[in-house]
């Protein structure tokens, strides 16, 4: 039953890695168009805001990819001091309340995009970018990375078998 979770998690995971990986292309592209523009004294003028909502939406849309790979930055020095079939306590402990913080960081920024979506708020800038998409993909990457420590969390509680194989 809990399988499905996991695997979900993955293919969105790998989906947002690719989103990520464009804008990554698209954020170089636009650089060197400004540089060529402004070389010849022109400008797109929205530089610096969609560049700055790409790596927002780069940073946040890659954390569920990065962590399902193992590519966070973790400190294992406690972990380390216990005998390796109790590595998981800790793990599901630290996965638990890294849920925890995301969810309560996405229930709120989800409800500062809806407003701003009502509101029909747009930035301040010659582009008037309405900010309910850049903000909406911060917050689907949030999303993305809840589902992924939720996955994770599955993992850990249904892998008995490794736990008692590791005495």
């Amino acid at each position: 039953m809990t399988a499905w979770i996991p695997l979900l998690s993955r293919r969105l995971n790998q989906l947002a890695g690719g989103l990520a990986m464009v804008l990554i292309v698209y954020i170089t592209g636009h650089i060197l168009l400004e540089i060529g523009l402004r070389l010849a004294g022109l400008s797109t003028y929205v530089l610096d805001e969609f560049v700055g909502y790409g790596v927002a939406t780069m940073t946040f849309l890659g954390l569920g990819y990065c962590l399902e790979r193992g590519s966070l930055i973790r400190v294992k020095l406690l972990v380390d001091k216990l005998p390796s079939r109790w590595h998981w306590l800790p793990e599901l402990l630290t996965t638990l309340v890294a849920l925890f913080t995301f969810s309560t960081l996405a229930w709120i920024w989800g409800k500062n995009v809806w407003r701003s979506y009502q509101r029909g708020t747009t930035s301040d800038t010659l582009a008037e970018t309405p900010l309910w998409l850049p903000e909406g993909m911060v917050w689907l990457g949030m999303v993305l990375l809840c589902l992924t420590l939720i996955a994770h969390a599955l993992t850990l509680l249904t892998h008995t078998d490794d736990k008692q194989g590791a005495r």
